[in-house]
């Protein structure tokens, strides 16, 4: 029996030292906004929070969690976290499944670099793979994010004007 905090919630789970922290989540916690999609850390739809950090829950095994974990969940239960706000106002999501890992993500950097540039935006985001190639407005929703009190305005994509 291993004791992990999840999203300010202490709880006490069954489960193997090396049992990834994605599973741990999923299985034994019962949160399932995190998604698993490589298994291999490669494409971060697992990515969750420990202590702030935005970390592979995939590849992270249950006894290398020494923090507080935060879950998509746990970013915001009403989401109204700035970069859940603007990733309704910019419209990012098509198909959502990675949109949780993108989140969590985009999150952690704000915490660390509140104003990213492109560059920092782009290096930050490069492990989280998108299906639907939404990166346009991913970085538009981050840099919304990032200034609060802009105005939301999607990107134009293919064939639109702006």
């Amino acid at each position: 029996m291993t004791s992990i905090t999840i999203n300010g919630r202490t709880v006490t789970v069954n489960a193997e030292d090396d049992t990834p922290l994605l599973w741990v989540i999923r299985d034994e916690v019962g949160l399932t906004g995190t998604k698993f999609g490589c298994g291999v850390g490669a494409c971060g739809a697992c990515t969750v929070h420990i202590d702030g950090k935005g970390v592979r829950s995939c590849i992270t095994p249950l006894s290398a969690v020494k923090g507080k974990v935060t879950t998509i969940e746990g970013l915001d239960p009403a989401g109204a976290h700035p970069v859940q706000t603007a990733w309704k106002a910019v419209q990012v999501p098509q198909c959502g499944y990675c949109q949780s890992g993108q989140i969590m993500q985009a999150a952690a950097l704000l915490k660390q670099t509140p104003k990213p540039t492109d560059k920092e935006i782009d290096a930050a985001m490069t492990g989280n793979l998108c299906r639907c190639m939404t990166y346009t407005r991913i970085r538009a929703a981050i840099k919304q994010a990032a200034e609060p009190k802009a105005p939301a305005k999607a990107p134009a994509t293919a064939g639109e004007k702006q």
